[in-house]
């Protein structure tokens, strides 16, 4: 039987967090460290997780994916395109899925979901495609589930994210400008009928404008719940 506790998140800054549900396990989001500014110098390593989703190929989310992933062994899921392409960088335990598919892994069910951005990154100055941007759902072992967002617009099948797989929690970016934005993500939050909200993807840089405060202002009419928290912070 696993003990059951309460789910745990560390914001490591941007996009970044480690996730400890219920039953213990720890899953790393986007592991951006060594160059991300709004990450703590006292948290530029992970060494310890079970599983890392990636949502897509930019520096600012794959930029720490072969130091975490040989430091703690875990499984990285990531679109097809871009499992490939961690593979030729010599990774092990990449799982490679597509939008629509979900996998069974470490007591949990981890469905890969649509995002509206793109995915690539630069090597020998020349821009490399790395297969399209996603998010993702947790089923975690208490049968709740949340949702990572990655980076996104708002669209329209939220709804079906909603419908399909019932998050509690959702994960979502604010910035503006490379993704939503406050009034954006607000939306975002009523259609998929969360409880509550983790605000992303701020702050990092001068042209992520969007504020908690502002999404915040937006969502409390609706009795969502935003859970604000500071890098290195953690919640339970």
């Amino acid at each position: 039987m696993v003990t059951m506790s309460k789910l745990s998140i560390t914001w490591f800054g941007h996009s970044t967090f480690v996730i400890t549900t219920p039953g213990g396990t720890r899953i790393v989001t986007d592991p951006w460290l060594e160059q991300n500014p709004a990450c703590p110098p006292d948290k530029k390593k992970i060494d310890k997780a079970d599983v890392i989703l990636l949502s897509h190929g930019h520096f600012d989310h794959t930029g720490d994916i072969v130091n975490v992933s040989r430091a703690t062994g875990a499984t990285t899921l990531a679109v097809f395109e871009l499992s490939q392409w961690l593979e030729r960088k010599g990774l092990q335990n990449v799982t490679g899925m597509g939008i629509g598919g979900t996998v069974k892994i470490a007591g949990l069910e981890i469905s890969m979901v649509p995002a509206v951005h793109t995915s690539s990154t630069v090597e020998h100055d020349t821009t490399v495609y790395l297969g399209l941007a996603a998010g993702f759902v947790v089923k975690m072992e208490d049968q709740r589930s949340f949702y990572f967002a990655g980076d996104t617009a708002l669209f329209g099948d939220m709804r079906l994210i909603a419908e399909l797989y019932k998050p509690e929690i959702a994960f979502l970016p604010i910035g503006d400008h490379f993704t939503m934005g406050p009034e954006a993500a607000a939306i975002a939050a009523r259609m998929l009928g969360v409880r509550q909200v983790v605000p992303m993807h701020y702050g990092t840089f001068p042209v992520l404008t969007g504020t908690p405060d502002a999404f915040k202002r937006l969502v409390d009419p609706h009795g969502i719940d935003v859970l604000v928290l500071k890098p290195g912070e953690t919640a339970q």
